[in-house]
């Protein structure tokens, strides 16, 4: 009986859930090593991004013949000077456009107020489960502007906070990119001769799947970011760089991020104009089009080969879960659990006899 693959994998999930069970009843014996990996988490996930972000470039003046710490001190350089430029050029512009928006938001709840009335009063007949539900609307849009705005505060607040721990980020990254590769063999050391391959090849996984995902979203939201930026400038939208910067950190959300983006952007321009609305939306059609047409493409490809179902479900449970940190790393880190699930699963089959390789 016990040879049965059905009975093993029950008496597997049992295990599992005794594990989970054990694990809930003694979390106090956890509790400290909790504490300590999310004292870190920031600087560690900060540094993991840069550090995929700045490889390439390491690897790069590497392969030029400049040694490995020379070529780590330029990217800091360069680092660096992007800091500078943003501290100094891009960032008062950015303070100053979002005090204003903040200050015109009342207005433009004022002005949107006035809008839907007059709409009303010069319609002769309204179906009064419409009527009933453009009144709520109307009744609620001082409510949508504060939530909006505490959205906002919430956004900045995390992002400030991710800032404060930044001191800690240079130290984790220097140690990154100097000794990162060494990781793998010192692990391996441990391992028997298959199990260290498998450890490589699991590795090796991980890495591709991280690096091809952080590196092609960096490039490609860099991109979605000038091009609405341009189109801003191009149609005299109000507040353009700060909803151009709005929709690059939003383009870091797969699938929903582009959506998300378009909100503010298409508000702020339709209480200008309801014309500059209907720009605004062309403008964030065409950027989107080149991205998932020319941009996409050629950088990510399919490296996640994620349904965009499974997007979705991912991102509303984490959302609710984690806010917007977990609409930032629910994504990567599914892959990551894929991979290492995918991987485990074919090591398995490898040792199970050609009739058996299947779980049912």
């Amino acid at each position: 009986m016990f040879q049965k693959k059905w009975v093993q994998g029950l008496i597997v999930a049992i295990l599992i859930f005794m594990l989970v069970y054990l694990i809930s009843i003694t979390k106090f014996i956890f509790a400290p090593v909790g504490a300590y990996l999310l004292s870190i988490a920031v600087p560690i996930i900060g540094a993991g991004l840069l550090y995929y972000i700045t490889m390439p470039l390491v690897r790069r003046l590497e392969q030029m013949r400049i040694n490995r710490i020379l070529a780590i001190i330029i990217v800091f350089l360069l680092i660096i000077g992007v800091i500078y430029l943003t501290s100094n050029f891009i960032a008062p512009i950015v303070q100053e456009q979002f005090t204003r928006l903040t200050d015109n938001i009342p207005k433009m709840v004022e002005s949107g107020e006035k809008l839907i009335d007059n709409w009303r009063d010069n319609q002769d007949m309204i179906p009064s489960q419409i009527d009933t539900t453009i009144e709520n609307i109307t009744n609620n849009l001082n409510d949508y502007a504060q939530n909006f705005v505490g959205f906002l505060i919430d956004f900045l607040g995390q992002l400030f906070g991710f800032l404060f721990a930044f001191v800690l980020i240079p130290f984790f990254l220097f140690f990154m990119l100097k000794d990162g590769h060494k990781f793998v063999p010192f692990v391996s050391q441990f391992l028997s001769t298959n199990r260290a391959e498998s450890f490589r090849r699991l590795a090796d996984s991980i890495n591709h799947t991280l690096a091809s995902f952080i590196q092609g979203q960096f490039i490609v939201s860099v991109c979605v970011g000038f091009m609405l930026y341009i189109g801003y400038l191009v149609i005299h939208l109000p507040y353009s760089l700060t909803l151009a910067l709005f929709g690059l950190i939003m383009n870091f959300i797969p699938f929903v991020g582009p959506f998300l983006s378009a909100v503010p952007a298409v508000l702020v321009a339709f209480f200008q104009d309801p014309m500059m609305a209907v720009w605004a939306i062309l403008v964030m059609v065409i950027a989107q089009q080149i991205e998932s047409n020319l941009i996409s493409p050629n950088v990510m490809g399919k490296v996640l080969s994620l349904h965009p179902l499974t997007i979705i479900t991912l991102i509303l449970a984490a959302g609710s879960i984690a806010g917007f940190i977990g609409l930032l790393f629910i994504i990567p880190a599914y892959a990551v659990v894929k991979t290492i699930i995918s991987h485990f699963y074919h090591e398995w089959q490898k040792k199970q006899p050609e009739e058996d390789q299947k779980i049912f």
